[in-house]
């Protein structure tokens, strides 16, 4: 189950070569194996905490199903998608809605519209119609979802009764964002928080989302609110709070464990996964990016014990 880092380049230039040297969907028409049950897994992480602690919850649990895994680290979505059409990556979490508006790009040019929509069904659909041609089956959502989020420092909040991005809109006080610069276009970011909530904002300070230096300069006052995600662990750190997006701005971004289904689309795989999407909540990710990011435990140790808290693993 351990990532080998000393293997990682070959790994990843491996993919690459199959990836820039295979057959592309249109070449082979639409994938229709059959859904298979290999029992020796890899499960692919993007590299990042959460991506991290989420692969390795999936392979312990796959492990104790009694399936053989592995884990490898490709931190490109352009290498580690086909990876998973091919085979060589049988199972990843995913964000829905990212990864619908992922994969409508890929199949209908960059200028497509946004497959992603804040509605769970809605994304879950379309999300499932663009990856069966490719031969990737998509599981049931969780309770967990992982979306752009805004916050104020818990001050600023209070002064100005504010709980909700609609009342930050209603207040009328100008705002200055740190975000990336990227937020000044994207229709989730600026434009959005302004045509939705009427939110105004001021300016734009391209500190990048979530960064530590984005949180401090909403804390120090030089900015009012800040784009991080709603799994962030540290927003305790800074004296920030979270403004609830009761309009639903953002598109449903739960996680969604995909697979490759001529490898690992049988009913036993679907069946160990299923089991932590009964149990993880956003609330509970966020904790557990924080015994990572903050307290330095390793992702294996507190993906374990939380799996053996919730009964999903003996102790």
């Amino acid at each position: 189950m351990r990532r080998l880092p000393a293997l990682l380049g070959a790994v990843v230039l491996a993919l690459a070569a199959a990836c820039t040297t295979g057959p592309s969907l249109e070449d082979r028409g639409e994938v229709t194996d059959p859904p298979g049950d290999s029992r020796h897994l890899t499960i692919g992480s993007a590299g990042f905490t959460e991506s991290d602690l989420l692969a390795r919850m999936y392979s312990l649990l796959l492990e104790h199903a009694g399936y053989q895994t592995k884990i490898i680290s490709v931190t490109n979505r352009e290498l580690y998608e086909p990876a998973l059409e091919s085979g060589q990556i049988d199972v990843v979490p995913e964000y829905a809605a990212t990864f619908a508006d992922w994969l409508g790009a890929k199949a209908h040019g960059p200028g497509a519209p946004a497959a992603g929509s804040p509605d769970l069904g809605v994304t879950m659909s379309a999300l499932r119609s663009l990856a069966d041609p490719r031969g990737l089956k998509v599981l049931d959502p969780g309770r967990a979802v992982d979306q752009n989020a805004f916050a104020v420092t818990e001050e600023f909040a209070r002064a100005h009764d504010l709980r909700t991005l609609s009342d930050l809109g209603r207040s009328g006080i100008p705002v200055r964002l740190a975000a990336g610069d990227e937020c000044v276009r994207r229709p989730y970011c600026a434009p959005g928080l302004e045509k939705t909530y009427g939110i105004r904002i001021s300016g734009i300070d391209p500190k990048g989302v979530g960064t530590t230096q984005a949180k401090q300069a909403v804390q120090s006052g030089q900015d009012q609110m800040v784009l991080t995600t709603s799994t962030d662990a540290t927003l305790d750190d800074f004296g920030l709070v979270l403004l609830d997006d009761d309009k639903h701005l953002q598109n449903a971004d739960y996680i969604v464990p995909v697979v490759n289904r001529a490898r690992a689309g049988g009913p036993g795989v679907t069946k160990a996964l299923d089991k932590l999407n009964a149990v993880l909540t956003t609330e509970d990710l966020a904790r557990l990016n924080e015994q990572v990011d903050s307290w330095r435990r390793l992702p294996e140790d507190v993906a374990r014990q939380y799996l053996q808290s919730k009964g999903l693993l003996p102790k």
